[in-house]
């Protein structure tokens, strides 16, 4: 099932509209076109539900949120929602200031999710409609482990319900869920938090596999977001054996999603039933 969803990926070519982080929008594009899906980015008011109509998945990222985009998210949202589409939000640092909540919880509100990612403090933050003590990054309480993963998935399961939509909580364990099943992710590498973007890009990589395969959310934000967490490790390990740093790890990281196969992704993936 999960090389079909991948394989689906380059077959169809998705395009992924997405209205992001300015911070990380080249890296998004960069990592959407290597994952074999097509990126267009636009966040003006005036031609979002044009660019949204000739997509097949939306991905709405606050990282760098201001009131313009706000108005435009929410109307690509809801054209996106009258096609049919999937949309992916990604509510980066929800819990840092007041303006950040408030939007996502409009967002919430006036559109309807079909993924809803972020780390841990990200969806406590929406569950819990709280601020957060980690900025954009998760809280050092919040990092999932074997310890705490209940608790973790019991969080994504009522933010699952409440907002009808699969939840996927990124750490060094992801969990993915919606109210009848649940994934367990053991793929990544802790360096990847090194580089700016990375969640952003994930994103970028869930809108391109629900938008090639939207009777599957669930399986296809799964397989995507191991997908990226095995890319990660590998770019890590040839970082390693070089010598190198940061910036080589990021160009590794799209060169490995760009030469991701079926037999590389199926026998390095970790995706386990809960």
């Amino acid at each position: 099932m999960y090389s079909q969803l991948f394989k689906n990926v380059h077959k169809k070519t998705p395009i992924v509209h997405c209205i992001t982080n300015y911070v990380t929008v080249n890296d998004v594009a960069n990592i959407i076109l290597a994952s074999g899906a097509s990126p267009i980015m636009a966040d003006d008011i005036e031609e979002v539900s044009d660019i949204t109509s000739i997509s097949n998945s939306l991905v709405l990222n606050i990282g760098t949120l201001n009131t313009r985009t706000i108005e435009s998210m929410i109307q690509a949202g809801k054209t996106s929602n009258e096609l049919n589409h999937p949309v992916v939000l990604d509510p980066v640092g929800v819990g840092a200031s007041r303006l950040r909540m408030e939007a996502t919880l409009r967002l919430l509100e006036e559109v309807n999710f079909s993924v809803i990612k972020g780390n841990a403090s990200e969806i406590k933050a929406i569950l819990n409609k709280t601020k957060t003590s980690g900025g954009v990054d998760v809280s050092l309480e919040d990092i999932i482990n074997d310890r705490n993963i209940d608790e973790y998935i019991q969080v994504a399961k009522e933010v699952s319900k409440a907002n009808d939509a699969v939840v996927a909580i990124t750490g060094p364990i992801d969990i993915v869920t919606n109210k009848d099943k649940t994934y367990i992710i053991r793929n990544g590498h802790k360096n990847m938090g090194k580089i700016t973007g990375t969640g952003c890009m994930l994103a970028g990589i869930i809108g391109g596999f629900i938008g090639a395969n939207p009777e599957n959310i669930l399986d296809s934000t799964a397989v995507a977001i191991a997908a990226m967490g095995l890319c990660g490790e590998l770019a890590n390990g040839k970082v390693v054996k070089e010598g190198l740093g940061n910036g080589s790890l990021r160009t590794y990281l799209i060169d490995y999603m760009s030469n991701l196969d079926e037999t590389t992704l199926m026998g390095g993936i970790k995706i386990e039933n809960r």
